[in-house]
């Protein structure tokens, strides 16, 4: 065995003692015997580079600094009432003097107040009341507020439910920075039978080729699979989250800071009680995988034994919480920013700009100066600009708090 291999397995051990993880974890998430690993870390079995990081990638998915963070991911929730600026005022806590204002909606509302993409819907009809939904983004962009008003989401819901809101949809994401939930590994558990599940529907198809000529050896697309109907008010959604970095934003597969996502989607009934529960004991870590285990589990067949006594595959007790550092409530607050509206101009608009001015160096006509004399701002332009101008603090609504101690969290 040569020097380099011998340092690499000392690193190696030291980091799987860091990590606390026995050699037959470990040997389970590589896909090794124990007896196997056991050779290679007694220097008894040549390493490959391939084998170096086949145990690499198994190790760091063992590792405490959260491997798997939780997030809100969609929140909708109507209110019984007509009276939008006490929601934007009152629940969202915001100044509405720096909202967009639209005499259309969707969902079948005819008036809507946004900023970025926190959106709050109106309507003439009592029973339809008002709306808001905050998508992905639209989360995030709420923790900025939330943090600049010494709010958690805790907080937000409780003033949500005391003020007579009612839960429509709620998403909890499980991000696996590791590669945890091997999919494609799960979805041949389905078919194989390993699945146990109150649910009856499971679908898995790839979410789109990879088209980019580096990426052409890559055998499959992104896989995403559903458990559960998408017409019942609670059911999963499990995908490849890195390929779809991949396809938005071109970030290379390997450098994806999130390999894999579990959504947990709820609606009407069910996602009311997940925010009880989230309010009784202020663990998202509890609400999330006891409604997990509630529906579905992940077990390895045994011949000769009954279903029932089929034992909970390793990798999946894992993920469900078994030897793993526990979870928590993770908020990613970002500022609502103009970075959409740049990429569609670098895409889309920037290219024939540069074009006239060629044509301007080459001809002396200057096609934009004489557009831009005819150009005038909107009133959206000049609200926009205002918002991008201002500062969270000026946006938010603060109010005085006894508590200690406050977050987001």
């Amino acid at each position: 065995m040569i020097l380099n291999d011998k340092e690499w397995l000392e690193t190696f051990r030291k980091k799987r003692d860091l990590y606390g993880v026995t050699q037959l974890r470990l040997s389970v998430m590589a896909g090794i015997s124990r007896e196997h690993l056991s050779r290679i870390e007694s220097g008894k079995v040549s390493l490959t580079l391939e084998m170096k990081e086949k145990l690499a990638a198994a190790l760091e998915k063992f590792n405490p600094d959260e491997p798997l963070f939780l997030l809100f991911d969609y929140v909708r929730i109507r209110f019984p009432t007509l009276d939008i600026k006490h929601i934007i005022k009152d629940i969202l806590k915001l100044n509405i003097e720096y909202m967009l204002h639209d005499d259309w909606a969707y969902f079948s509302y005819t008036e809507q107040y946004y900023i970025g993409d926190v959106f709050v819907y109106t309507s003439d009809d009592e029973e339809k009341g008002t709306l808001l939904e905050l998508k992905g983004k639209g989360c995030r962009q709420m923790e900025s507020y939330l943090l600049a008003q010494e709010r958690s989401w805790y907080d937000f819901l409780m003033d949500c439910l005391v003020d007579g809101g009612i839960m429509k949809r709620l998403d909890l994401a499980i991000n696996d920075r590791t590669g945890m939930l091997n999919i494609p590994e799960l979805i041949e558990k389905c078919k194989n039978e390993e699945c146990i599940s109150v649910f009856r529907h499971f679908r898995f198809y790839a979410s789109g080729e990879i088209s980019h000529q580096r990426e052409r050896n890559h055998k499959e697309m992104g896989t995403t699979m559903y458990i559960g109907s998408m017409k019942s008010e609670v059911y999963f959604c499990i995908y490849e989250k890195n390929y779809e970095q991949y396809v938005k934003a071109g970030v290379p597969l390997e450098d994806a800071p999130v390999k894999n996502r579990f959504e947990i989607r709820l609606k009407n009934e069910r996602a009311y009680y997940a925010v009880r529960d989230l309010l009784t004991y202020y663990d998202a870590e509890r609400t999330a995988f006891s409604i997990i285990n509630r529906y579905v589990r992940f077990v390895d067949k045994e011949e000769n034994k009954p279903v029932s006594e089929w034992k909970l595959n390793e990798k999946w007790a894992w993920f469900i919480g078994e030897g793993r550092p526990p979870l928590k409530l993770t908020t990613k607050p970002e500022p609502y920013t103009l970075n959409k509206t740049l990429r569609w101009i670098s895409r889309q608009v920037d290219p024939t700009l540069l074009m006239l001015e060629e044509i301007a160096k080459k001809t002396g006509v200057n096609y934009l100066r004489e557009i831009r004399k005819y150009t005038k701002l909107t009133e959206k332009h000049e609200q926009i600009i205002r918002q991008q101008t201002t500062t969270i603090e000026e946006i938010v609504l603060k109010e005085e708090r006894n508590e200690e101690n406050v977050g987001i969290f």
